[in-house]
């Protein structure tokens, strides 16, 4: 099958590299003309594990193209794939004007029968403004459009594409969902053909749930420091229940990222503009909000003023392996930190470009964990990378400037900790003094 993708951003790129490794001839289509020159020669623009090499190896065995001529890409296309951006405005919805701008360029180029379809993260009704769109720049309506919502992980995108628990196909005609529909029986993954509007909710609904997982288990975090209990092995003990499930009961220092932060909001604002307050998903919200904030508290009980304190910051993505900066905890610790007057040097193996730009200009960036705590006074832990989780305890313990260490991810068993003489707060777990 021929398959354009429009926008070579992270969903759209890895999901025409994945379609492209299944067997289809993909074209990804972009207007950054030095964006896609640096495809065509195997440079890619962000990172994750394993998207390199499938490029390479794609478009060395011919099916796998780049281009910025939306002409040439839909001239064949079977299957059309809106991958564009939908930033947050400040009211919290999604913004739609890269979609809008896209759905009337393929609206222009449109010739023949292709089913369009929105990879991009929208609100509900979207795709029946796009068709709209579309129909009025083509001035005929043999196409159809359809909703494919993504549900990838950053740091595991190409794992999860290639091994997806379900596709979720939302279409107005059964031609579309057949075409479809053959389009993913290569992934042999579970295939539930829906509406459209079904198939747009589902994408929302999904991450604001697991959103709410999370915010759940760092509020029982934050009473189990209170009762004295460790959230550690109430989560595990929570997760043997099989309507439950251990998947995102990490407790921690928030979500980030550029997608649960984002479709949480815009839910919110979805909600309201049919009536309806969503007093739950507004809670979980608020939660994390806090939840970032919570090592910069623990450190302020401890010390009383962070003037003047010395702050090494390990790990600055918001996750691991993904150098993805955008609503990371590490911005709202730095930002604060250098606030009350603290020195802040941070490190993490892969984010550190990008967290150069968007981390306050105080914040020395450096390269390596040693250079971080070297003379620190407070270690904090944001993000859990495997370099950061193996760090050797004792050397830290070691360290004359004598270090009190705060874990916001939990790397540590309280038996490891305990072998060394090492002040340790941890989230939702007794401190080791």
């Amino acid at each position: 099958m021929n398959v354009s993708v429009i926008g070579t951003g992270y969903v759209g790129l890895v999901s025409g590299v994945c379609f492209s490794d299944i067997g289809n001839k993909v074209t990804c289509v972009d207007l950054d003309e030095t964006k896609i020159n640096n495809l065509k020669k195997g440079i890619v623009p962000i990172y994750e594990p394993g998207l390199k090499e499938l490029v390479v190896k794609n478009t060395e065995e011919g099916r796998l193209f780049f281009t910025t001529d939306l002409s040439q890409a839909m001239k064949d296309a079977d299957v059309v794939l809106i991958a564009v951006g939908t930033p947050e405005k400040e009211t919290g919805e999604a913004d739609l004007r890269f979609v809008e701008a896209v759905a009337k360029s393929i609206g222009e180029n449109l010739d023949d029968y292709k089913v369009i379809v929105t990879k991009s993260t929208v609100p509900v009704g979207t795709n029946r403004y796009v068709k709209s769109i579309i129909s009025e720049h083509c001035g005929h309506e043999n196409f159809d459009v359809a909703s494919n919502p993504e549900f990838l992980r950053e740091g595991s995108a190409i794992h999860d594409t290639m091994n997806m628990e379900r596709a979720i196909i939302g279409v107005e005609s059964e031609k579309a969902g057949d075409i479809l529909t053959e389009l993913h029986k290569p992934f042999n993954t579970e295939i539930m053909v829906t509406d459209i509007e079904t198939a747009e909710m589902i994408k929302y609904a999904s991450n604001a749930f697991l959103a709410t997982k999370i915010s759940f288990i760092n509020e029982i975090a934050n009473i189990c420091e209170k009762l004295g209990a460790n959230v550690i092995d109430v989560a595990k003990g929570m997760g043997l229940d099989a309507r439950i499930g251990a998947k995102f009961l990490q407790a921690g220092i928030g979500y980030g990222g550029s997608c649960f932060p984002k479709d949480t909001k815009a839910l919110v604002q979805i909600s309201g503009e049919v009536e309806h307050d969503f007093q739950l998903l507004k809670s979980v919200i608020e939660v994390n909000n806090k939840q970032q904030r919570v090592l910069i508290d623990k450190a302020i009980a401890r010390f009383g003023s962070l003037s003047g304190k010395k702050v090494g910051l390990l790990g600055l993505a918001f996750k691991p392996n993904t150098d993805d900066m955008r609503e990371a905890a590490s911005i709202v610790i730095s930002e604060e930190l250098v606030k009350q007057g603290a020195s802040v040097k941070g490190y993490d193996p892969i984010a550190r470009e990008t967290a150069a730009k968007v981390l306050p200009q105080e914040v020395e960036i450096v390269s390596s964990v040693n250079e971080a705590i070297e003379d620190a006074d407070i270690i904090m832990i944001l993000t859990e990378w495997d370099d950061i989780k193996n760090i050797d305890l004792e050397m830290i313990a070691n360290l004359p400037s004598n270090p009190v260490l705060f874990d916001g991810r939990n790397c540590f068993s309280l038996d490891e900790v305990a072998k060394y003489n090492l002040e340790y707060h941890s989230i939702g777990r007794p401190s080791l003094i």
